[in-house]
């Protein structure tokens, strides 16, 4: 399916009703600076340079990879999903690679509410299902071409 006709079959952009409910509830996203790149078994899965790093009070730091550099060949949608009041429904992903395999290792707000629209199009990983490696790149690095 492309871009357009994909884009055209989702659903309408709604507000979060968690939002509406505590406004004063604080999700940020922001450009991670530097390299994540997520394996299992002997795989690589997903490696970016272009990660958004979203901070949640009460929650764990989570890195969100864009799409384009997950290697879905490695990753079967799953059976579940789950409901965030503040970004929407989650679908998430199986693993298989190297003859091992690992379920809902990815999960991913393809639609998720207006407020967190930052992370459409991004899967983020489970770090105690696969090995996420996150290399910042420091103010005396070069560029990462």
């Amino acid at each position: 399916m492309d871009e357009i006709t994909r884009r055209a079959a989702a659903p309408a952009i709604e507000r979060s009703p968690g939002f509406a409910r505590n406004p004063g509830h604080a999700i940020t996203v922001d450009p991670f600076d530097g390299v994540v790149t997520v394996s299992f078994s002997s795989a690589i899965v997903a490696s970016s340079k272009r990660a958004k790093m979203l901070r949640e009070q009460g929650h764990a730091d989570v890195l969100y990879i864009p799409f384009e550099d997950i290697y879905f060949e490695f990753l079967r949608r799953s059976e579940t999903s789950t409901h965030c009041p503040y970004k929407g429904d989650a679908s998430y992903w199986n693993v298989t690679a190297a003859g091992e395999a690992e379920r809902d290792v990815m999960w991913a707000y393809e639609h998720p509410y207006e407020e967190m629209l930052a992370i459409r199009d991004h899967g983020a990983f489970y770090p105690d299902k696969v090995l996420v490696e996150a290399v910042q790149r420091l103010e005396t690095d070069r560029p990462i071409p």
